[in-house]
């Protein structure tokens, strides 16, 4: 089982008590708006997702590192952080990462803290060398914090996601294991 930790937060993989509390999570409207396509109606579809996220922790060639992310003093659950290996290359694997946190939470720095802490865990556990992540370009939170997680903006891609009735622009950042390591080493 995979146990990461910060000064503020304890990250980790999932167990099957989590489920009243991963539900109320990804149900909630406010929270998932920028989500949708992962947002559940009912405890059953929570469960599934949480079953998928536990099943994994136990692949050789696990392809969901799906986390949450507690309060480490009292084990609140904050929110969720992850990642999926798109491809796994003879250089390291191509993950892209997404997040979402409970909105009493937000703009507190728990969703910076926690992705600094799975960028770490990616590239030196974990055998990643490259990280992708994007949202809509209407998420302004989500996109500073890939850009205080010193993420490199791509690309923009216009009416690309259909999201809330209409098509919106997304936008798309990337680290590599190589800048990642230098922006360490010039710190």
């Amino acid at each position: 089982m995979i146990r990461l930790y910060t000064d503020r937060l304890l990250i980790r993989d999932h167990t099957e008590s989590d489920l009243a509390t991963h539900h109320e999570l990804l149900s909630d409207r406010k929270v998932m708006w920028f989500m949708q396509d992962i947002q559940t109606d009912s405890i059953e579809e929570s469960e599934l997702n949480l079953k998928t996220a536990i099943d994994q922790t136990e692949c050789s060639d696990r392809k969901y590192y799906f986390f949450r992310i507690e309060d480490k003093f009292t084990n609140e659950h904050i929110g969720e952080i992850g990642y999926t290996v798109l491809d796994f290359t003879p250089v390291g694997k191509i993950v892209e990462v997404g997040y979402f946190i409970r909105d009493k939470y937000w703009g507190m720095g728990y969703t910076k803290e926690a992705f600094e802490e799975v960028i770490r865990f990616a590239f030196e556990e974990n055998d990643v060398c490259r990280i992708l992540c994007g949202c809509l370009k209407e998420n302004t939170a989500s996109e500073k914090v890939m850009q205080k997680c010193g993420m490199i903006k791509e690309a923009e891609f216009k009416e690309c996601q259909w999201h809330d009735g209409k098509l919106k622009d997304r936008v798309a950042y990337r680290l590599l294991r190589s800048e990642w390591n230098k922006n360490r080493e010039n710190k």
